[in-house]
């Protein structure tokens, strides 16, 4: 039966057929008939300040819940407002699908000269996202749409944008209720099935080899696949790798572990193992491309990849053993046939490599934790992950952000439960982490969560404290405040003049180029937005602020002091300058 619905509404409807409950935009009347039909479907509208955030937002959301996660930006200026967060969150591979509202469809595509806010958002997306299209009549919609969902559950998760011109989402039209179909009716709902035959050769390989390893990237993140991960793992006595932004894949207190963040201890398990299970991973940069030295040579080390992207396996390292397969599936169907074998030559032998390890690791903690005897304020950078470890819960989510302060956090912080951890690894954005966190907690609410961030990347977005008290998101911020730009400072003191940086810890402010900043009262700018705010220098005096943060149940900020010296030497600062190299074994 036909009725008379905008554009808009017509969206709307899919968005609820395809399980979408929340989406993330600034309201404007471009698409009015869109978001005013949102709470008529059941979606819920959070509005934050910056189409930046939105985007931002979407991506947490998506990466935390395993959905779609959707976002709005307005034409001309909301659209461009949203770019800097479509590149990340594209870069990051997280499943975000971006509606944008487009001047009217007779002065579009081409622009006819001098249209007021307008530029070719297609176009200029496209270079950035997994796909970017239009809806330049109301009758394409469903069609358009369609393929969006498509594109967005299709091979590694990235960012879909879809524009449609103003007087299509706002215009009205009769139309039937055919369109709004379930998801089975256009898209595959199946994840991919692996060959029985590989996962079988996959099994053999792994129980025969003498020291396997599995390395993983987001892709079993996105899979949900971390328990399935850590059976197999245990069965095979195998050590597990991550890439950066797959470190919340696993309890790094298990025995199978080697977190990301003990550098030279991943390049010797790497090295050491004859065989890699390789699962929803590209080998990028932070993987050092799977080269030697950090990596075995390619001749002397059995790979077997697997991936839902085709187009990754055998990307950056040479491949024995390519599965195309959703990683859940594939750990399932692998966790049966190694259940169904003999246990693995070797098992004892491997058993007492991974008690090595874990002394190396011990080892290598221990030595971060040195600094940790500094007791005098301003407290000493080391101490903020470490007591937030005590202080929130093991499934908190913590949310990073900032240069140094990230490795800080990174380095001191120990994961204990999967999907806790946010950042921007592959892109290092500074800011996205404050939107990060509200979206994490509005996909996890029964969860705590916290984002420690240096104060040059929350002075990118501190507007979003207000989108948090307004939406009743109480998420804690620990600010670490070292008015300067930490990391850049340090490097380029190194390259003006060695020698002095190295004797006196760095060189004045008039020698330097423009690396300090001003002192932003982050506390008091919270409390101005009606958040919880607090100031504190002392390592003594964190825990309890953290303590009356969390008992205020709201939003919180808590600007911390840190010692400026300190903070500039966060350790393995060199790794980040061997990454920008291409290796050399």
């Amino acid at each position: 039966m036909a009725e008379e619905i905008t554009g808009g509404e017509r969206i709307a409807r899919m968005l609820k057929a395809e399980g979408v409950e929340v989406v993330f935009g600034i309201i404007d009347g471009s698409y009015f008939g869109l978001y005013s039909q949102l709470r008529e479907h059941g979606i819920r509208l959070i509005s934050p300040r910056h189409e930046t955030s939105a985007v931002h937002m979407a991506g947490a959301y998506a990466r935390l819940t395993g959905r779609l996660g959707v976002c709005l930006a307005s034409n001309g200026p909301g659209a461009a407002n949203a770019l800097p967060g479509v590149a990340v969150e594209n870069g990051e591979g997280n499943r975000v699908l971006l509606i944008t509202s487009w001047r009217r469809s007779g002065i579009v595509d081409p622009d006819r000269g001098g249209t007021y806010q307008y530029f070719d958002q297609v176009s200029v997306m496209r270079p950035m996202t997994k796909w970017s299209g239009s809806a330049q009549s109301f009758e394409r919609i469903p069609e358009i749409m369609r393929r969006a969902f498509r594109q967005s559950w299709r091979g590694r998760p990235g960012v879909v944008h879809v524009c449609v011109p103003e007087d299509i989402l706002n215009g009205a039209q009769a139309c039937s209720d055919e369109f709004a179909v379930e998801p089975s009716r256009y898209r595959r709902q199946a994840a991919i099935t692996p060959p029985a035959e590989l996962v079988r050769q996959a099994a053999e390989w792994l129980l025969a080899a003498e020291q396997p390893v599995i390395h993983v990237g987001s892709g079993v993140l996105h899979a949900r696949a971390s328990g399935a991960l850590r059976e197999v793992a245990e069965l095979l006595c195998a050590p597990v790798t991550t890439s950066w932004a797959a470190r919340d894949v696993i309890d790094e207190r298990a025995r199978v572990s080697i977190p990301m963040g003990y550098i030279d201890l991943n390049n010797r398990v790497r090295n050491e193992a004859d065989l890699v299970l390789a699962i929803g991973t590209r080998f990028g940069e932070t993987d050092w491309w799977g080269k030697a030295p950090y990596w075995r040579r390619a001749h002397e080390q059995r790979l077997i990849q697997v991936d839902i992207d085709d187009e990754v396996l055998g990307l950056n390292k040479p491949v024995d053993l390519a599965v195309l397969a959703d990683a859940r599936i594939f750990l399932a169907e692998l966790l049966a046939q190694l259940k169904e074998r003999e246990p693995a030559t070797g098992l004892a032998a491997r058993a007492k490599r991974l008690e090595t390890y874990a002394a190396a690791r011990d080892a290598a903690r221990g030595e971060l934790d040195q600094a940790l005897t500094a007791r005098e304020a301003p407290i000493h950078s080391a101490h903020v992950a470490t007591i937030c470890q005590e202080a929130f819960d093991d499934d908190a989510v913590l949310v990073v952000d900032g240069g140094n302060t990230a490795i800080w956090a990174n380095l001191y912080h120990e994961v204990r439960a999967s999907h806790s951890l946010l950042s921007t690894y592959k892109f290092g954005m500074l800011g996205a982490g404050v939107s990060q966190a509200l979206a994490a907690k509005v996909a996890c609410p029964e969860r705590q969560v916290h984002c420690i961030i240096g104060d040059g990347a929350m002075g990118f977005h501190p507007q979003e404290v207000e989108t948090a008290i307004r939406n009743d998101l109480p998420v804690v911020f620990l600010v670490l405040c070292d008015r300067q730009w930490g990391m850049v400072k340090v490097n380029q003191e190194f390259a003006l003049d060695p020698e002095r940086t190295l004797r006196e810890g760095g060189l004045p402010p008039e020698e330097t180029i423009n690396t300090d900043l001003g002192e932003i009262r982050f506390d008091l700018l919270a409390e101005s937005m009606g958040a919880h705010g607090e100031r504190v220098a002392a390592p003594d005096e964190l825990q309890p602020a953290i303590e009356r943060a969390l008992a205020s149940g709201r939003c919180a900020v808590i600007h911390i002091d840190v010692d400026r010296r300190a903070h500039k030497f966060a350790p393995n600062l060199i790794v980040f300058k061997e990454m920008h190299q291409e290796p050399q074994g």
